[in-house]
């Protein structure tokens, strides 16, 4: 069976605004699913890194200055 990944988009969006997006998100998806969380702000990354460090999968820099995170439930 093949997990979902939701995408979030924090484009433009500070904190803690997109905390509360994830943490709002991590309650309606399912153990094993994933979320993509696009973000064009460092300082949003770092929130991200240390509020979900054990979900966090992968963080991949798709431009300069723009991030995809990956958190799995």
């Amino acid at each position: 069976m093949e997990n979902n990944i939701d995408v979030i988009d924090c484009f433009g969006d500070i904190c803690p605004l997109p905390v509360l997006k994830i943490e709002n998100k991590m309650k309606q998806i399912k153990a094993g699913d994933e979320i993509m969380i696009v973000t064009d702000h460092s300082c949003t990354l770092e929130s991200i890194r240390q509020k979900f460090k054990e979900k966090v999968t992968r963080i991949d820099e798709v431009m300069n200055g723009v991030w995809e995170v990956y958190i799995k439930k």
